[in-house]
């Protein structure tokens, strides 16, 4: 983007979306702001010191916030649950090291330090159980809200790309994977809890796991040189995903389509050649589930970026095939005739929030011949957004 530098110090010291998308929190070293993510309004923010953790309850007036440690008041070992209705905190807990990272849904309080877990009722604030953990420094976790499918996921390996998935709701572990040679850079749960997407520091492979059977169902290359993986997030979806996104310290925002690869296995599946290949060998021979929008952002620049919606439209196909006129028994003759068919043509809507201060929030269209079309919608500086009637008592 012209209006950004790769060199622009890292204003925005948190960012993260709610669990339904629809709102999105920023953390600088003045406060933290809340925003409507359909609108970009900002419709809360408190001005009070430097925060490094700042957490929604989908769309409630709870947040779970950390401060920095740059004041006295706001000690990162200290973990507000605070009420933007009264402006008032509710509960404070506190810890002998630093938080990390917190997760919410509307049962379960997750608070993650370098190396335990702690997972609390979120009514009562009672302790449920304490997991330890491999050395963490990054805080590196994901979180799937659904109360049906409440999983976390931690690195469990200071060596290699292995993963702990917690059931978060049965308290306890469900599985471990092994998914990369390389310790993890970067873990994303879908929203149902089905599945689970890691990539490695090497930032070359990105592997796609199903958590109930710890089985690995893809495995996607974003490139040949290594790149800082910053964000991974998976497309709405009750079943399987349609889509996976990445971003990366290249700059490049790269769109994995879940849902042809899925298509083009049914189609071989039914080829001899097809029954014959291993669906990990398979992935190498499809070219139309990556794409990459070059230069999203600066190089270096780190981004969040989340899959709002996906929107699929019917259009109108026209098509030759052929058809058969049986003049007699022995003669079989192929005449040509025009079709018209409904095509599922998708449009995602994907927003991304840059270090250093900037919403972005583009459009991507494929239709059945998987050509992409980027669109960039909205740009703006989410430090100069203007609050109207802002509610920050």
């Amino acid at each position: 983007m012209a209006n950004q530098s790769s060199s622009s110090a890292s204003v925005i010291l948190c960012a993260s979306f709610n669990q339904d998308n629809s709102c999105f929190a920023i953390g600088t070293r003045d406060g933290f702001r809340i925003f409507d993510s359909n609108t970009g309004r900002v419709f809360y923010e408190r001005a009070i010191g430097a925060f490094s953790i700042v957490e929604m309850l989908y769309s409630s007036s709870l947040l779970a916030i950390v401060g920095a440690g740059q004041q006295p008041s706001l000690s990162p070992r200290r973990l507000c649950l605070f009420n933007t209705m009264t402006g008032t905190a509710l509960r404070e807990l506190n810890f002998l090291t630093s938080i990390l990272a917190v997760r919410v849904n509307r049962k379960r309080l997750v608070v993650v330090l370098q190396e335990k877990t702690y997972i609390y009722d979120l009514n009562s604030l009672a302790i449920l159980d304490t997991v330890d953990t491999v050395p963490n420094a990054k805080g590196l976790c994901a979180f799937s809200p659904s109360l049906d499918g409440c999983y976390l996921a931690l690195p469990a390996s200071t060596t290699k790309g292995s993963v702990l998935v917690y059931n978060v709701m049965e308290l306890h572990s469900h599985c471990e994977i092994d998914a990369h040679r390389s310790p993890l850079a970067a873990i994303v749960l879908s929203s149902n809890g089905m599945y689970i997407a890691t990539a490695s520091e090497q930032g070359t492979l990105i592997r796609v796991h199903l958590v109930s059977q710890a089985t690995k169902s893809y495995s996607f290359r974003r490139g040949t040189y290594p790149s800082t993986i910053y964000s991974l997030s998976f497309g709405p979806s009750t079943e399987l995903p349609d889509i996976l996104i990445a971003t990366s310290s290249s700059g490049s925002i790269h769109v994995f389509f879940l849902g042809f690869i899925l298509d083009q296995r049914s189609k071989r599946s039914s080829s001899l050649l097809g029954s014959m290949i291993p669906n990990s060998i398979n992935d190498a021979f499809e070219p139309g589930y990556h794409h990459v929008l070059h230069n999203a952002n600066s190089a270096g620049v780190k981004s969040y970026a989340t899959i709002r919606s996906i929107d699929k439209v019917a259009s109108t196909s026209i098509s030759q095939v052929a058809t058969s006129n049986y003049a007699t028994i022995r003669s079989i003759d192929k005449v040509a005739s025009t079709s018209m068919s409904q095509v599922a043509t998708s449009k995602a809507c994907i927003s991304i929030i840059t270090s250093n201060g900037y919403f972005q929030e583009y459009s991507l269209s494929f239709d059945h011949l998987n050509e992409p079309l980027w669109s960039l919608e909205r740009e703006f500086n989410l430090l100069t957004v203007v609050p109207d009637n802002v509610n920050n008592s």
